[in-house]
C-alpha cells in the first residue's frame, strides 16, 4: 500500500467578495484586495486547482494534500467538493484550524482521503509562530492507515521574506528562524510521545531555500540521509535537494530545467519543501518514503513560456481583483509531492 503525500500553496484562495461568514476584521483588512472577487472567479479558481490536483498519483489524486493560503473552511470545502466530483473513488475530508490571528486570514490545512486514512482529531494542533507583526500557524495532525500505522503531518507557511517597511529577506530572516525553532521544538515533543522512529512528514512553503539557516540550523533539515538515519537527536531529511534539478516537458514537448517551485522574474526559488523524520527513511515506523519519488508536480499546461518557465498564476486579489486574474492560470507556486509505502 502506498500513500501519495503532496503540498501546494494555493495562492490566495479566498472566499468570494461579500462572503457572509468572513471574520469582520478580515473583511475590513481585505476590503480593497477582494474588490471584484466574485463567486464566478472563485469557482473558476477552484476548478483550475482541481484540474491539477486530480492528475497527481497517475490520475488518482493525492491521498494527503497539505495546503496554505486558503482563507477558511468554506474555501477549503469547495476544493474538496470539486475533487470528490472529479475523482469519484475519493472521499476527501478536511483538517483545518482557523488561524484567527493571521493578519490576512490565510490558513494552513489538509485534505485527505477518508477511504484510505483516518485523521486522529484528538491529535490536531495549531502551533502559533509568533512575531512582532502577527502570527502564522503550523497545523499538525496524525493520520492513521488501515493497518494502524501513524503519519504525523505538519503543514507550514513561514513568514514572508518581505515586510511592511519594504525591507528585504535579511530583515525578516529572524521570523523564519523562529518558525524553524518552533517546528524543531514540536518534532522533539512528537518523538517524546511516540518514539524516536515515529513517521513525521513536514510540508510547506517555507519562504526560504533548503540551504538557508532557518531550515538547516533552526529546523534541523539537511541533505544527508545517512546523517538523519544515524542521528539520535531530532533531525529531518529534506527531499527538496532531490528535485532542485528536475526537468519538465513544456507544451511543445521540449525538456526544460525546472530548478524551482516558484519564480521571481527569471530567478527560481525552492520555497516549497518536504522533509521527513528518521522513521520514514529507515522504515522502522512501518512506513518508508519510496526512493526517487519526490518531485515537483509541474504539469505542462501549468508551466509558463516566460523566462524561467515558472508557474502560470491565476492572479492575486489585490486592488480590483476582477482586473488582475488570468482565467487560465493556477497558482504562483508548483505543488510538490512524495510517495510513502508500507513496509
Amino acid at each position: 500500500m502506498s500513500y501519495h503525500v503532496a503540498f501546494w500553496n494555493l495562492e490566495n484562495l479566498f472566499a468570494p467578495e461579500g462572503y457572509a461568514g468572513r471574520e469582520p476584521w478580515v473583511a475590513k483588512a481585505m476590503q480593497k484586495e477582494l474588490g471584484g472577487w466574485s463567486d464566478a472567479l472563485f469557482r473558476r479558481k477552484v476548478s483550475q486547482l482541481v484540474s491539477i490536483i486530480r492528475q497527481m498519483k497517475a490520475g488518482a489524486g493525492p491521498d494527503i494534500l497539505g495546503v496554505c493560503e486558503v482563507e477558511n473552511q468554506f474555501a477549503l470545502q469547495a476544493l474538496a467538493d470539486g475533487l470528490n466530483q472529479a475523482l469519484p473513488g475519493r472521499r476527501y475530508e478536511l483538517v483545518h484550524v482557523d488561524a484567527a490571528q493571521e493578519q490576512r486570514g490565510i490558513d494552513t490545512a489538509f485534505l485527505f482521503d477518508a477511504n484510505q486514512l483516518t485523521a486522529n482529531r484528538s491529535e490536531l494542533f495549531s502551533h502559533w509562530v509568533m512575531r512582532r507583526t502577527g502570527t502564522r500557524d503550523i497545523t499538525q495532525i496524525t493520520f492513521v492507515t488501515a493497518a494502524g500505522k501513524q503519519i504525523v503531518a505538519l503543514a507550514n507557511h513561514w513568514p514572508s521574506r518581505s515586510s511592511s517597511t519594504g525591507d528585504g529577506p535579511e530583515y525578516s530572516a529572524g521570523f523564519r528562524a523562529t518558525a524553524g525553532e518552533t517546528l524543531a521544538y514540536w518534532h522533539d515533543r512528537i518523538r517524546e510521545k511516540k518514539g524516536d522512529d515515529v513517521a513525521v512528514v513536514v510540508l510547506g512553503d517555507f519562504n526560504d531555500d533548503p540551504y538557508d539557516k532557518s531550515i538547516t540550523i533552526h529546523a534541523q533539515g539537511g541533505r544527508d540521509k545517512g546523517d538523519v538515519q544515524r542521528a539520535k537527536s531530532a533531525k529531518f531529511y529534506n527531499f527538496a535537494w532531490e528535485y532542485m534539478t528536475q526537468t519538465v516537458a513544456d507544451r511543445n514537448g521540449k525538456k526544460r530545467l525546472l530548478n524551482g517551485t516558484l519564480y521571481f522574474g527569471s530567478d527560481a526559488s525552492v520555497f516549497d519543501q518536504i522533509m521527513v523524520s528518521r522513521g520514514l527513511l529507515t522504515g522502522k515506523s512501518g512506513l518508508r518514503v519510496v526512493d526517487g519519488s519526490a518531485r515537483i508536480e509541474a504539469y505542462p499546461k501549468a508551466v509558463s513560456h516566460r523566462v524561467g518557465e515558472g508557474p502560470i498564476r491565476f492572479g492575486l486579489p489585490y486592488g480590483d481583483a476582477a482586473k488582475n486574474v488570468n482565467l487560465d492560470g493556477y497558482s504562483d507556486h508548483f505543488p510538490v509531492s512524495v510517495l510513502i509505502e508500507a513496509v
